[in-house]
């Protein structure tokens, strides 16, 4: 008897591969996840204190770590070309064509719940940890909700995080609000949406992209200069590291999230993977920390849902693969100098002046 066995539907193929290509990273989360909950929000910093020495930074741990990280990227990214990529991006495109297509009604309703949220909580600019006494801003905020019912008013909320970033910058300085360029990513975004303008001939999307992917590389190189501000996250909660040293868990926590927000502005099957493992990632920390972590990280959250649902694609050769350690190595050196030679312009240049 001849066994005739049926073709298989490329639905089934093409989710059953993004599990297989998904399942590795995303085993990463049971440790990372908490990692990745701002710590400003919830333990002591100062930003103003001495990070720790680029000498202890750069250490045989760190090395290791970041070059295993630039062979999952140059995977990646050769993966990508194959016939496996394609069918994860066609496995992509059907699973996310409903965010896609509503991707901005889900911008505008996830911003509303996070304006409202925070007119609620009162005192607050932008995140939990930027206090204001200004009995103004809740009630601009919830103003700011409302301009987001009508595409025809997105540009005033647009204007309104944008002033609230520079009220904010005042307040705090530069050097702190480094932490947070996607929202003036978003604001552009809810700008153009309004507008209908694709400024350079650069989809508003992308803009975001790029204001995610520099937020969440500043944020690591951040882990690495202040291991220390998550201490008491983890002596009260020691599961997180797995057994790993905190140092090196940090090292590790940080690298990571270099790492996926470098992809973010890679190729497009590498970075829509790192948008769903970095979503997964901010939820998981939600569960841990509550209500706090998922008003402050629902903007992020609902771009990464915009990132993986994009379905741009473009050519995929194995030079994209070669170059990935040239310009991985470039980023994370443009930032570790930026980080570093700030720090040193802004706060001991600055305690280093005379008083008159």
């Amino acid at each position: 008897m001849v066994r005739v066995t049926a073709p298989r539907h490329p639905l089934r193929l093409g989710s059953r591969a993004l599990a297989i290509f998904a399942a590795p990273p995303l085993a990463l989360l049971a440790g990372t996840g908490s990692a990745q909950a701002h710590v400003k929000w919830f333990c002591a910093y100062d930003v103003a204190g001495q990070p720790r020495g680029l000498e202890q930074v750069l250490c045989p741990d760190f090395e290791w770590l970041t070059g295993l990280a630039i062979v999952c990227l140059m995977l990646g990214c050769l993966a990508e070309g194959t016939s496996l990529g394609g069918a994860l991006m066609n496995a992509l495109d059907r699973v996310t064509s409903r965010i896609r297509t509503d991707t901005e009604l889900l911008v505008r309703c996830t911003l509303g719940f996070f304006l409202v949220s925070v007119w609620g909580l009162g005192g607050i600019i932008l995140t939990p940890e930027l206090k204001t006494d200004a009995a103004w801003i809740p009630w601009l905020q919830l103003a700011m909700a409302a301009c987001l019912i009508s595409r025809r008013t997105l540009p005033l909320a647009g204007l309104g995080i944008v002033f609230l970033f520079s009220f904010a910058t005042a307040q705090y300085g530069l050097f702190h609000l480094a932490d947070y360029p996607v929202f003036l990513g978003v604001a552009v975004y809810l700008i153009c949406q309004g507008l209908g303008l694709k400024p350079f001939d650069i989809r508003p999307l992308d803009i975001v992209r790029w204001t995610a992917a520099i937020t969440l590389m500043w944020a690591s190189v951040e882990k690495w200069a202040y291991p220390q501000w998550t201490d008491p996250l983890l002596a009260a909660k020691p599961q997180i590291t797995m057994g790993a040293t905190p140092e090196l868990f940090m090292q590790a926590a940080g690298v990571i999230e270099f790492t996926l927000a470098f992809a973010l502005i890679w190729t497009p099957l590498v970075r829509r993977m790192s948008a769903i493992i970095l979503a997964a990632i901010f939820v998981s920390a939600v569960f841990e920390f509550g209500k706090v972590d998922a008003i402050g990280h629902s903007g992020i959250i609902v771009v990464l849902l915009g990132i993986a649902a994009d379905d741009v694609r473009s050519v995929v050769r194995v030079r994209d693969a070669a170059w990935a350690p040239a310009y991985f190595g470039g980023a994370l050196a443009i930032f570790l100098a930026l980080y570093y030679v700030g720090h040193e312009a802004l706060y001991v240049g600055l305690s280093a002046l005379p008083v008159i």
